[in-house]
C-alpha cells in the first residue's frame, strides 16, 4: 500500500510533516506540483488541466495500491484527476471538492490573483522581503515557524508565475465545468475532509453536495481550519486511517 500526498498553494511538502509523523508509516510519498516546492519546467503550462495531467502521470509511475490525499490546489487536482482516471488509485481523499460545485465562488484572494495587474502586484508583495520576513508572515496565519521557514524559502518567481497562471485558468465557470463529471470519481472510495473553519473551500452545504455527487463519505474536522493537517495531525491521521481501514 502507498499513501500519496499532494499539497497546494503557496506551499511545499513541508506542510505534511506533522501528519506524516502522526501516521507513523514508511510507505508515504509527498508529491510537489511544479512551481510549488518543485521546479517549474520550461514550457509547462501551469493551468489546471496541466496539473491534472501531471498528477495522472505521477500516479502511473507509483506502485500501488495507492491511497491518494490532496489539500488545497492539490485537493482540487485530486478531484479533477479522479473524474478522469479513478482506476489509478485504491482510494482518494480531498478537502477541496466544494470548489468543483457549480455554485462555488472563488475567495477574495483568488479573485485578486485572477485580475491582471492586481494579481501581479499582490504576488510581488507575497514574494517580497527576506525568507525570514516571508516566514513571519506565514506564521501570522497560524503556520508554525518550523514549517513556515521551508514554505517561505520556496516562494520565488516560479511560484509567482504558477500562482497567476493556475488561478487565471481556473476562473469561473472553469471549475464548475471541471466538476461536471464528479460522479465518475465514485468508482473508487472517496473521502471529503470538511474542516469547518476553512473559509476558502465554500460553504458546508456546497462541500457536502459535491461529496455526495462524487460518492464520497464526509469526515468533519470541527473547528479546524485550512491547515488542518498541521493544526491537529493526530485527528487528521485518525480520520484517514479509519477510512483506509474500512475499505
Amino acid at each position: 500500500m502507498t499513501v500519496v500526498l499532494v499539497h497546494g498553494n503557496p506551499e511545499t511538502d513541508a506542510i505534511w510533516g506533522p501528519l506524516r509523523a502522526a501516521l507513523g508509516r514508511d510507505d508515504v510519498i509527498a508529491l510537489s506540483p511544479p512551481g510549488f516546492g518543485a521546479p517549474l519546467p520550461d514550457g509547462f503550462p501551469a493551468t489546471y488541466p496541466a496539473y491534472r495531467d501531471w498528477l495522472i502521470g505521477e500516479l502511473e509511475t507509483i506502485e500501488g495500491p495507492i491511497d491518494l490525499v490532496g489539500h488545497d490546489w492539490g485537493g482540487i487536482t485530486v478531484g479533477i484527476a479522479m473524474t478522469h482516471r479513478p482506476e489509478l488509485v485504491r482510494s482518494w481523499a480531498t478537502d477541496a471538492l466544494g470548489i468543483l460545485d457549480a455554485d462555488y465562488t472563488w475567495h477574495d484572494m483568488a479573485q485578486i490573483w485572477q485580475t491582471p495587474g492586481a494579481g501581479e502586484e499582490f504576488v510581488d508583495q507575497m514574494m517580497s522581503g527576506t525568507a525570514g520576513e516571508r516566514a513571519d508572515r506565514l506564521a501570522a496565519l497560524g503556520i508554525p515557524q518550523e514549517i513556515a521557514a521551508p514554505l517561505a524559502a520556496a516562494q520565488d518567481s516560479d511560484m509567482a508565475r504558477a500562482i497567476l497562471t493556475l488561478y487565471r485558468s481556473a476562473a469561473q465557470p472553469a471549475m464548475s465545468e471541471a466538476g461536471r463529471h464528479l460522479e465518475a470519481a465514485a468508482t473508487r472510495p472517496g473521502l471529503a475532509i470538511l474542516a469547518t473553519a476553512d473559509d476558502f473551500m465554500g460553504s458546508e452545504s456546497i462541500r457536502r453536495r459535491a461529496a455526495d455527487r462524487a460518492g464520497a463519505r464526509t469526515a468533519v474536522l470541527e473547528g479546524r481550519g485550512h491547515w488542518w493537517m498541521i493544526e491537529d495531525p493526530e485527528r487528521a491521521a485518525g480520520v484517514l486511517t479509519d477510512f483506509w481501514a474500512s475499505l
